[in-house]
Formats: structure tokens, C-alpha cells, sequence
């Protein structure tokens, strides 16, 4: 009981979701309480719970923020910046910024994941910049350039410089991004938020070792998804 009670106490609601959540299950119960008051039958009401209690639930469950720390030396690790599962490991012509070709691991989020954002590596933010555009679903190859996305670039003590790609999917209409231009950061660090299911790319130099295959899962701030040089 007390390992439980443990493990609870490492899960919280994270900010993006504390007010949508209050707001809307006070309005749930006020609906419901007034259903009781108008109806004398209660179906009416317990429909109304059985539709909507779920779905609220399902809104707990994803703003869900558990407490995490790197255990380890985390020089030259690349750590995953997202739950979710590898959907890219490849190398990739990348023309925005670097203008060569880069090792490309993609983290593929479904609304079931946990959906904060971690730093990947230790360093400093040389920018922020967020891109308008599409909502194609975030596993086709065409969404991390064409969907509406945030690149956040890194130069990590070393003197490399990662990009992180924060993407929105069919179904996400928000990214939030914590990263500010000339900030040290540090693995363990929030980095962003994206509402609803999406995608992260991480962009590394081709001499970094991948440590991650396609299809496995991963867990944010946990997984060391590549070592560089």
C-alpha cells in the first residue's frame, strides 16, 4: 500500500489541463444536478454519466504529468522527449537549418500518451520558432515538414546542434513551447506541450549511435534514444 501510495504522489495534472478540467466538471455537475431536479426518473441522468463521465476520465488521463528524473551521466546522451513509439529511425535531408543530411529519430504520440515534452539534452536554446500549416495525420513522412510545427534548436555542450521538432497531428490544434531562445536547459526540463496526439522529431548528427529501433516504445525522459560522438 505504501508503494502505491508512493507512486501516486509521482503523478500530477499538468498546468495545461488544470483549468480545462475544473471548468468542465463543474459544468458536468451542474447538468447533472439539474437532470435529477427536472426529471423524476434518474435515466436520464445516469445516461448523461455514463456518456460523459468516461469522456471526462479520458481528459484526466491525458493531461496526466508523472514527476521524472534521469538517473545516470547524461553527457552526450540524446533522451527521449516524449511517451510515445518510434515511428523513424533514418538518416534525413534536412533544408531548413542545416542544410545536409541528419539522423532523424520520430516519436509518434497517441492520445492514450502522456503528452508533456522533456528536453533531450543538456545545453542551450539558440531558438524558438513555430511554423503554421497542416494537420496530416503525425505518422505520414509529409507531416514533419507540412503540419503545423515548433523547432526548438539546441547546442549542447559539446558544441552540437540538435533540433527538436515539435509536431501537430490530424487531431492536435495546440503546441505549447517552453524553450526561450538563449535559456541553458537541461534533460529532466519540460521543453513543451502538445494537446491531443502528434509527434516529435529529433534531428542529431550522423556520427550519433542510435540506441532505438522502429516500433519501440518509449518513455519520456527515460529512454536515451542515440549517444553522440
Amino acid at each position: 500500500m505504501g508503494e502505491k501510495i508512493k507512486k501516486l504522489k509521482k503523478i500530477r495534472i499538468h498546468r495545461e489541463g488544470t483549468s480545462e478540467l475544473m471548468l468542465s466538471a463543474g459544468l458536468l455537475l451542474a447538468i447533472a444536478s439539474l437532470l435529477l431536479s427536472l426529471f423524476d426518473s434518474h435515466i436520464p441522468f445516469w445516461i448523461f454519466v455514463a456518456v460523459f463521465c468516461p469522456a471526462w476520465l479520458m481528459a484526466l488521463n491525458f493531461y496526466r504529468c508523472p514527476i521524472r528524473y534521469f538517473n545516470g551521466d547524461t553527457d552526450r546522451l540524446v533522451v527521449a522527449p516524449a511517451d510515445g513509439k518510434i515511428v523513424v529511425v533514418e538518416e534525413a535531408e534536412e533544408n531548413e537549418y542545416f542544410h545536409d543530411k541528419r539522423l532523424m529519430i520520430s516519436i509518434f504520440m497517441s492520445p492514450l500518451n502522456v503528452h508533456a515534452n522533456w528536453f533531450p539534452v543538456d545545453g542551450k536554446v539558440k531558438f524558438v520558432h513555430h511554423q503554421n500549416g497542416n494537420y496530416h495525420k503525425a505518422w505520414l513522412p509529409k507531416a514533419s515538414e507540412e503540419n503545423e510545427h515548433a523547432d526548438i534548436m539546441i547546442t549542447t555542450p559539446g558544441g552540437d546542434d540538435i533540433l527538436v521538432r515539435q509536431i501537430a497531428g490530424a487531431m492536435a490544434r495546440r503546441i505549447v513551447t517552453y524553450a526561450k531562445p538563449h535559456e541553458d536547459c537541461y534533460i529532466d526540463e519540460h521543453l513543451g506541450f502538445i494537446k491531443l496526439g502528434s509527434r516529435v522529431d529529433v534531428y542529431l548528427p550522423l556520427t550519433a549511435k542510435p540506441y532505438v529501433t522502429i516500433g519501440q516504445p518509449t518513455t519520456g525522459d527515460q529512454t536515451v534514444i542515440a549517444k553522440l560522438n
